[in-house]
């Protein structure tokens, strides 16, 4: 881990720089800006929830979709409105990563920019802008096409608490090639964190008393895939039931169609504190459309795995997520996925218009 000075204090104050973290997005997202947070505050950086009172604001952004993006330059800009001269700006994120010199052309106010794959770099840079006179401001883009960072890497934990729920990352990226995302483009291939590293990151949510965990990744179904784990979800699982006895609550988040394996099922049917919950993201339900997308399209082999899952897990609770107006969508699809949905009752569901994407 990188060692830094102790921060001066602004010109004539009597207390420490203090920073504003607005986390966007997902609950990845805020992971990552957690983490970036405590690598501040470990350098003496003081954290305040009032954007008047930072010397610097960081707004983690998310790139994912359009409305994503609106509400990620809505609070850039606003934030850009009410600034003093002294104050610096950051955008940070999946939008960072994704269009840095589009950020900066658009948003004059701009101080620099960090991406998904750099952002343990945050302290360097809070440093470097915070050390210039504002009459010789710099412009900084920290960006760089490497594999994600692992947060034990920077030596902080995987984890950000909400209330008595905690979101722990076990995987970041994603190898698959869907023909609608851009986050393979964003985030880069998938990288499972160790297992030792999960558990570990458990064991300190149970000592801080969390009641559920939330098992978070791009596709949870692929964790171990990198490292040559088979079923590596599975045992992980298994792992952190014998690891936090204690810990009352274990739910899975993203899981991906066509690799929810028997073993997992078991696991989750045989363990009762892993919640009897599967999100599954099944994005289209007619075929044609589903190998447009480039996803699985064997539609009569999910209403099998909807059916063992329900016969396998009976009080199981489904969440699904479907796209509407994909290129081409006919009208005779679009009749399919609505019978489909209908038929299938899902517990949940999100709906989201196609969104077109650099990239896809």
């Amino acid at each position: 881990m990188m060692h830094h000075q102790q921060p001066k204090s602004p010109r004539g104050a009597q207390r420490p720089f203090r920073f504003y973290i607005a986390s966007l997005g997902c609950p990845k997202n805020t992971v990552d800006s957690n983490a970036m947070g405590l690598l501040l505050q470990r350098a003496g950086y003081e954290a305040t929830l009032d954007p008047h009172e930072a010397d610097v604001l960081i707004v983690n952004t998310c790139g994912f979709i359009e409305l994503a993006r609106q509400e990620s330059f809505e609070t850039l800009q606003a934030l850009a409105a009410q600034m003093r001269p002294e104050q610096r700006l950051i955008a940070a994120g999946c939008w960072a990563q994704r269009s840095p010199d589009w950020l900066l052309d658009a948003l004059p106010a701009l101080d620099a920019v960090i991406g998904t794959r750099t952002w343990p770099g945050i302290v360097p840079l809070v440093e470097q802008l915070l050390s210039e006179d504002e009459d010789e401001r710099s412009i900084y883009e920290l960006v760089q096409e490497r594999p994600f960072m692992l947060p034990e890497e920077a030596d902080v934990p995987g984890y950000v608490i909400s209330g008595p729920s905690a979101f722990l990352k076990i995987a970041d990226g994603c190898s698959r090639q869907c023909a609608f995302c851009a986050i393979p483009g964003i985030k880069g291939a998938a990288v499972s964190r160790p297992m030792g590293a999960v558990l570990e990151d458990a064991r300190q949510l149970q000592e801080l008393g969390i009641l559920e965990i939330n098992l978070i990744a791009q596709d949870a179904t692929a964790y171990g895939l990198d490292r040559g784990i088979e079923d590596g979800l599975a045992k992980l699982l298994e792992q952190l039931v014998a690891e936090v006895p204690d810990l009352p609550w274990i739910r899975v988040l993203y899981t991906f169609p066509g690799f929810i394996t028997p073993r997992l099922v078991d696991t989750i049917a045989h363990h009762e504190r892993i919640l009897n919950y599967i999100d599954i993201p099944l994005q289209h339900a007619h075929p044609d459309i589903l190998r447009r997308m480039r996803r699985p399209a064997d539609v009569a082999g999910v209403r099998q795995m909807i059916a063992d899952l329900r016969a396998r897990i009976p009080e199981v609770a489904i969440r699904t997520a479907m796209i509407v107006g994909f290129p081409g969508e006919t009208d005779e699809e679009f009749r399919a996925l609505l019978d489909f949905v209908n038929e299938m009752r899902f517990d949940r569901m999100g709906v989201f218009t196609y969104s077109e994407e650099v990239g896809t």
